[in-house]
């Protein structure tokens, strides 16, 4: 029995301990976050029967009391400000899987936080994988498990079009919806908006596609602005104000474009569906229509690579390591 513990209990932590829960192979140990210390766990799953477990202030708490072999980590999606919190955990020998977004493909990036964590923990024989549905799977793994079956990829064009309303709340705000267009363009202006591991998706693809490592990387972002009036998600939008954003990648190497990301996260997205065009030997098309979605996809992406955590070689890995499979195959 696989013991689990979960480290921050918003939406998509919770939503991943709940399915820990009903996993016959997975025992959830208990959760950590600061914010939420003391709620009656069972509350915030939506569950009955958990045994009274309330949340531990820390995950260092938490451990003190019971061991883990796996913690769940959903508390932050910049790799600068959750690299200490890993540390730890690692240094102890306690395996990590995590939805933050800069951690799902970091050495192009981020190479000295890459080198420490990946020392950590090989240091305390543990694994720390980088996973979500996005980054994570729609627009980096599952592409990649489509270019196998080309003999050459000269090119990979990659769109993701999401109804923010089907989404959770922070999404929603993430996105800015609700904004006026002077209030978007001022968070724009102060930095970290947006769909945060764009980059570190593209830098994925082209490492798959076997790209030199001297690349040129132009993103864009902009507004979404409604023209009608949306009702349907948890943050009204009106005509003339931010439905959502538009964001876009540009990779190339050696003044060729080779990978193209596009993505439009916006409430009221008329046609939500994930494409992949990639231009190879022989060339493939492949849309999921509606898309795949976000939040209960990332929740179950994460529960198919716990029974997987133990199977991979200790330090930093990365959904290219993984063989991904659905978690009731054990």
């Amino acid at each position: 029995m696989l013991r689990i513990a979960q480290m921050g209990v918003g939406p998509i932590g919770a939503a991943i301990a709940a399915r820990v829960r009903r996993h016959p192979g997975m025992t959830l140990v208990g959760a950590a976050d600061p914010a939420l210390a003391g709620r009656p766990l069972d509350e915030l799953l939506g569950v009955t029967g958990g045994g009274g477990l309330a949340v531990a202030p820390s995950i260092d708490d938490l451990l003190r009391r019971t061991p883990a072999e796996v913690v769940v980590h959903c508390a932050g999606s910049y790799l600068d400000v959750v690299a200490d919190q890993l540390s730890p955990l690692l240094r102890g020998g306690v395996s990590v899987v995590s939805t933050c977004e800069e951690l799902a493909y970091p050495v192009p990036l981020h190479p000295d936080a890459a080198r420490r964590l990946d020392e950590d923990a090989r240091a305390g024989s543990a694994v720390l994988l980088g996973t979500g549905v996005n980054p994570g799977f729609v627009m980096d793994k599952l592409v990649v498990t489509l270019m196998s079956a080309c003999d050459e990829v000269r090119a990979v064009h990659v769109t993701r079009l999401v109804d923010a309303a089907t989404r959770r709340v922070p999404f929603q705000r993430k996105v800015g919806a609700g904004l006026t267009r002077e209030a978007f363009e001022e968070r724009l202006r102060q930095g970290r908006f947006g769909h945060v591991g764009l980059p570190e998706t593209a830098h994925m693809l082209a490492d798959a596609m076997g790209l030199p490592p001297a690349r040129e990387v132009r993103t864009t972002i902009g507004p979404v602005i409604a023209e009608r009036a949306h009702e349907s998600g948890a943050i009204p939008v009106q005509p003339g104000q931010v439905a959502g954003l538009e964001q876009s990648l540009v990779l190339e190497a050696a003044g060729v474009q080779r990978v193209r990301l596009e993505m439009r996260m916006a409430v009221g997205e008329p046609e939500p569906r994930d494409a992949v065009v990639i231009d190879g030997s022989p060339p493939l098309a492949m849309t999921v229509s509606t898309g795949v979605a976000g939040d209960e996809g990332t929740a179950a992406v994460v529960l198919a690579c716990l029974p997987l955590v133990g199977a991979l070689e200790p330090g930093l890995r990365t959904m290219l390591d993984v063989p991904i499979r659905p978690p009731w195959r054990g």
